[in-house]
C-alpha cells in the first residue's frame, strides 16, 4: 500500500445515539499517510465521528471501510483486532499519574503482546524517544509540562506500531509554542512512519501546518458541507460558513 491510496473510505454514514442523529449522508474519502481534518462548529459531532473511525461507535446506517473492508460488517473478534492497528491520542492525554512515562507506554504492549519484558521495555523507551522524550523514562506525569504530556500521549497511541493514529483536540490547553511544536512532531511522524493521522481540531493554525485534507461538518444541516484542503477552502469555498470559521469571519 503506498501514500495517496485510498485508507479509509466512508459511504453515506449516519450517525446517532438512538433516535437522535448527529450526523447524516457522509462519504469521503481519507488517503494512507495523509493528515485529514476533522472540523466544524461546535456541536458538529466531530468527536462523535472519530469515536466511529476508532471503532468505538457503530454507524446507525451506512459503511466504513478501512483498505476496503467493511469495518462494522466483520465479526467482533476480527473488529477488535484490526482495532489494534489504531491509536488514540485523547484530549487530556489521559495518562496514569501513578506510573512512569516508561510505564504509561508499556501498558498497551503488556496488554496486547507476548513481547519479554525486556523487549517491551526497549520498545517504549523508543517510543519516547521517537517524540523527544529520550531520558524521560522514569519521571511521572506530574514532574512534566504539559506538552510533555501530550507527546506522551502520542508515543502511548504509536505504542502498538498502528497504521492510523486519532489525534481528539490534541493543542487543547497548549501555550502557542507547545502547539507549534506538536504540529511540528506530528508531520515528522507522518513523514517519518508513513502513517495516516485523523485529527479533530479548531485550532486554525494547527489545521492550517499540518492538515493535507479534511471535512467540515455543519451542526445545522447535520450534514457534511464539504471536504479538501482546508488552505484551498479558506481561499476558494464558495460555502460561507465554511470560509468564516476558516477566517474566523475576517473576509
Amino acid at each position: 500500500m503506498a501514500r495517496g491510496d485510498r485508507h479509509v473510505e466512508l459511504v453515506d454514514v449516519t450517525l446517532a445515539y438512538g433516535s437522535f442523529v448527529i450526523q447524516q449522508g457522509l462519504s469521503f474519502t481519507i488517503n494512507r499517510g495523509d493528515v485529514f481534518i476533522i472540523m466544524g462548529g461546535s456541536g458538529c459531532g466531530k468527536s462523535t465521528l472519530m469515536r466511529s473511525l476508532a471503532g468505538l461507535l457503530a454507524p446507525s446506517t451506512g459503511r466504513i471501510l478501512y483498505d476496503g473492508v467493511s469495518f462494522w460488517e466483520l465479526p467482533e473478534n476480527e473488529r477488535t483486532r484490526r482495532m489494534r492497528h489504531l491509536g488514540v491520542m485523547y484530549q487530556s492525554g489521559a495518562l496514569w499519574s501513578s506510573m512512569t512515562l516508561r510505564q504509561n507506554v508499556e501498558l498497551p504492549l503488556e496488554q496486547y503482546t507476548d513481547l519479554s519484558p525486556r523487549q517491551i521495555r526497549e520498545i517504549a523507551a523508543y517510543k519516547l524517544a521517537l517524540v523527544g522524550l529520550n531520558g524521560f523514562d522514569d519521571f511521572y506525569p506530574s514532574e512534566i509540562s504539559g506538552g510533555m504530556c501530550k507527546r506522551v500521549g502520542v508515543a502511548r497511541a504509536m505504542a502498538l506500531d498502528p497504521e492510523i493514529l486519532f489525534f481528539d483536540e490534541p493543542s487543547a490547553g497548549l501555550d502557542p509554542v507547545s502547539g507549534r511544536l506538536l504540529d511540528e512532531l506530528i508531520l515528522e511522524l507522518r513523514d517519518s512512519l508513513g502513517t495516516t493521522m485523523v485529527m479533530v481540531t479548531h485550532d486554525l493554525a494547527s489545521i492550517f501546518t499540518v492538515a493535507d485534507d479534511s471535512v467540515f461538518l455543519d451542526p445545522e444541516t447535520k450534514t457534511m458541507l464539504t471536504t479538501g484542503d482546508p488552505r484551498k477552502l479558506r481561499d476558494h469555498s464558495e460555502i460561507g460558513k465554511v470560509r468564516t470559521f476558516l477566517t474566523r469571519g475576517e473576509t
